[in-house]
């Protein structure tokens, strides 16, 4: 079988061998791809769906060649569209997110000869830009260029993903074909076993000044110390997973996580996938064809399945077995020594089409101890795909990896046999909802679990990120950061040295309790949404916060706050967050010497019960520091309720009025009232602009 060309680098001083080896490189991309599809019997194979979940293969077969024109017309290297119609059809549809659209009803596709007649045009066309753009080296995050490279490796992608999709299609659509052999060994499976791996440094993510082309979630740094597991020898075989299909593995409950017993139960599975059972035993289904089952070839499933098995696996050995995570993988692949494709010759694995166009024996390319670290299939995780820190979203592709943080994504590591160019390397990150299908098996492991467990959700929930954004995010129209400026007030108030204990109640997202942190020996932060809250405890147990925020209609930009940048990492663990109510605070929540109410009396459903107890929960000379903006509103107290913004006795009252009504029994106004102004964010253009009304009270004593 021809070997496909590298991934290239992209610093190469020579821009003209740069520009030839870039063409060469777009060149066996675009005709491998158009071979893929030369598999196909007839045209009907094209507008069937192979699966309910998928559009069909003609709209994989036109979405690579939009994909170019859509990211060229953003880097300014195409002016101009070719077919707008096509580059709308074929743009999106990939994965199961919320804006796809596989209605049937909504599309009228067009021919097959119509979409090869549009992929000759774009081949023309980024052919005419490759040869004659102006090319400046070294290609980097910037370069315009960089699209060009972007739709090379994203139609690599498709290579592989188009082949699972004709492998589930039906047999009738699909022939064997010359370029795609398959491997003709088989035999039985040997024994598994568990190699122990020491204990070690991992390290992950890879620089902006790395020379090859990477995708955005793959840049950035995470360095972890790993204690020492112990690793199969092997992929888990054919015949290693017959044993658990066999003891009833499909349908017993307790080998499964509730979202894969529910996707089971949905489709009825009771033996993986490509599994075909005939009168004559058990068959797999290859891409192009049928054969007798080669029992020493990698199983291939789902991530639930994979799971399952290590569930009925540990209690059939009395080991802990599970899923490598991310991290274990990268120190398996470093301690195998693991060699990525090079120009040199084939890789020593059954990968980049190097050797089949199949799975092969899991025995069959030894790397260090182990076999297949990289390549024959991919390998299941336990790590639902996270951002590495200082990840940021490329400007041209945004949502390439964003929409999978959701935890509900997890990432396959090592590459199959059909996975080229970026695929194919250690750094590469890709992930798959766990209930989807690839050519991906897994490689099971026995350890305890893992310490760290990176967090790969992004808030996006409405109120919890504009909060996240209020109290962390970036400064808006010269005016301070509200909860900073109030904390810093209340330092101010309550001396110099550090003093005991602080409540700051109605704290949301936290800011103001890790900034009062930075002067009380204790801050207890407490709100009635448990839902801010949440995002506090993240930010004080992970060290970040994630959030999305919307700019104008539908899109969405990405936000990392964490707290270093911050200056707060060594104040975080003076904070204890809680859920409680204000009007009705639990007793232990007392002795304090600081209490901030920031904009909670005109939320409360009662804030002259609030404001008559809360004396009790203040130590002697203590004080209490409210702000609030008094919008008051019956749907959050009842008018009753207020402590101004009426008229009594055809008199105005004000609030704060209404606050030495209350307060003026226990406490002496010290400072105030003054107008403290903040900013909400909305969108990108539309903020809120507000003035809170400062007030400073001292417990007499």
């Amino acid at each position: 079988m021809e070997r496909l060309n590298r991934t290239p680098r992209l610093d190469n001083p020579d821009s003209d061998a740069l520009r030839r080896e870039i063409l060469d490189y777009f060149h066996t991309t675009f005709d491998r791809y158009e071979q893929l599809f030369e598999v196909l019997t007839c045209d009907e194979a094209f507008t069937v769906k192979p699966i309910a979940l998928r559009h069909p293969l003609i709209f994989y077969y036109g979405h690579t060649a939009t994909f170019f024109i859509n990211k060229l017309l953003l880097s300014g290297l195409v002016e101009q569209r070719i077919n707008p119609r096509f580059e709308s059809i074929f743009a999106i549809g990939v994965d199961e997110m919320s804006w796809d659209d596989l209605n049937d009803d909504h599309y009228n596709w067009p021919s097959v000869a119509e979409v090869k007649a549009y992929r000759d045009q774009v081949r023309q066309t980024l052919d005419r830009i490759i040869r004659e753009a102006p090319l400046s080296s070294p290609i980097n995050w910037e370069h315009p260029w960089w699209t060009i490279v972007m739709g090379i490796e994203h139609e690599r992608i498709h290579l592989e993903t188009s082949s699972v999709l004709i492998r589930q299609h039906e047999l009738r659509y699909v022939q064997p074909h010359p370029a795609w052999p398959v491997c003709r060994d088989s035999g039985p499976a040997p024994a598994n076993q568990l190699i122990e791996v020491p204990a070690g440094k991992t390290v992950l993510g890879k620089s902006r000044e790395n020379s090859r082309y990477g995708w955005d979630n793959e840049y950035g740094h995470r360095e972890i110390m790993l204690d020492s597991f112990k690793a199969a020898q092997m992929l888990t075989s054919n015949q290693e997973f017959l044993a658990f299909v066999e003891a009833g593995g499909y349908i017993e409950r307790r080998w499964w996580s509730e979202e894969g017993w529910n996707w089971r139960d949905f489709t009825g599975a009771v033996h993986p996938t490509f599994w075909v059972e005939s009168e004559d035993g058990w068959q797999l289904r290859l891409m192009c064809e049928q054969v007798y089952m080669p029992w020493d070839w990698p199983v291939e499933v789902n991530c639930h399945e994979a799971e399952a098995f290590c569930r009925w696996k540990a209690e059939q050995t009395g080991e802990l077995i599970r899923l490598p995570s991310e991290d274990e993988w990268y120190r398996l692949f470093d301690l195998a020594r693991v060699v990525e494709p090079d120009n040199t010759g084939p890789v020593n694995a059954n990968l980049h089409l190097d050797h089949f166009a199949s799975s092969c024996s899991v025995y069959r390319f030894a790397q260090g101890d182990f076999y297949d670290v990289s390549g024959n299939v991919w390998q299941w995780t336990q790590t639902p795909i996270y951002p590495f820190e200082g990840f940021e979203v490329h400007p041209y592709y945004d949502d390439f990896t964003t929409p999978t943080f959701d935890d509900r994504h997890n990432l396959i590591k090592g590459g199959s046999w059909i996975s080229c160019g970026n695929e194919s390397l250690r750094s590469a990150r890709y992930a798959f909802r766990r209930h989807f299908f690839q050519h991906a098996g897994f490689r099971y492991i026995a350890a305890d679990a893992p310490k760290d467990t990176p967090s790969s959700r992004y808030e996006s929930d409405a109120l919890a990120s504009q909060y996240a954004e209020f109290h962390y995010g970036d400064e808006h129209f010269g005016v301070a950061n509200f909860p900073r400026a109030l904390a810093c007030l209340a330092i101010e108030l309550t001396g110099e040295g550090r003093r005991g204990k602080a409540l700051d109640l109605g704290c949301a997202t936290g800011r103001a309790s890790l900034e009062l942190a930075r002067h009380f020996d204790q801050v207890d932060g407490v709100d009635f949404s448990a839902r801010l809250i949440n995002l506090g405890v993240q930010l004080q147990q992970q060290g970040r916060l994630r959030y999305t925020l919307p700019d104008e209609g539908e899109l969405v930009s990405y936000h990392e706050r964490d707290l270093a940048s911050l200056g707060l990492a060594d104040t975080a663990d003076r904070v204890s967050f809680m859920q409680g109510d204000a009007c009705n605070l639990k007793p232990i929540l007392s002795g304090y010497d600081l209490i901030l109410a920031a904009n909670l009396i005109d939320r409360l459903y009662s804030p002259r019960q609030f404001l008559s107890q809360v004396h009790t929960r203040l130590n002697p000379g203590g004080l209490l520091l409210i702000a609030s903006p008094y919008t008051w509103l019956e749907e959050h107290t009842p008018k009753e309720e207020w402590l101004g913004g009426f008229k009594r006795d055809g008199e105005n009252v004000t609030t704060l009025d209404g606050l030495h009504e209350v307060l003026d029994e226990h406490f002496e106004l010290i400072r105030g009232p003054k107008a403290v102004p903040f900013v909400i964010r909305e969108t990108r253009r539309k903020f809120q602009h507000t003035l809170s009304e400062v007030t400073c009270w001292r417990l007499r004593g």
